[in-house]
């Protein structure tokens, strides 16, 4: 009896380990084929604490959200314009480091009661960071970035130049 019992425990196991290796596969699939448009939110633990009960099903997947973006390449510069609604301006930063454009940013989680409790939360809030590659070289000096209606546009002239700038959002 103790022997089919620990057989059983064995298949269950086995069953259990593949199941999550299919997760798993498929989770990155999932980010591979998104162009990186699906990024990960770091959150704090009172941000956690302040949702309720929300998200408790699948904790793991609500700490990701879609910045999606577009790269426009013309004979003078590039163009960048990434989707990031509920994000203030002041607090999105850009840095241009060689051909990578970093922008990096926190969504916060703002409650108006604390006296109700999330039934979906499909949001994602806290701290993210973005790489993109570009596909030409840029001046850095005389980068501009502008934020209207939850799109944030980050104009990149072309250089030869490979020295790296932050860069302020207007």
């Amino acid at each position: 009896m103790l022997d089919s019992l620990k057989q059983v425990g064995k298949h269950i196991g086995r069953g259990l380990s593949r199941t999550w290796e299919n997760i798993s596969e498929g989770w990155r699939e999932l980010v591979h084929h998104s162009s990186d448009a699906l990024t990960h939110f770091n959150r704090n633990k009172d941000e956690e604490r302040d949702e309720g009960g929300a998200g408790s099903m699948l904790p793991a997947f609500r700490n990701w959200g879609l910045l999606s973006g577009e790269v426009e390449e013309t004979d003078k510069e590039i163009v960048v314009r990434i989707e990031v609604p509920g994000i203030e301006k002041k607090d999105c930063q850009i840095t241009i480091d060689g051909n990578m454009l970093y922008i990096k940013g926190e969504k916060r989680f703002e409650r108006t009661t604390h006296d109700s409790t999330y039934h979906v939360m499909e949001r994602a809030y806290g701290t993210f960071e973005r790489a993109i590659p570009l596909p030409h070289n840029v001046d850095p000096d005389r980068a501009e970035a502008s934020y209207t209606n939850g799109v944030l546009t980050i104009r990149l002239p072309k250089s030869k130049g490979e020295k790296g700038r932050t860069v302020p959002v207007s």
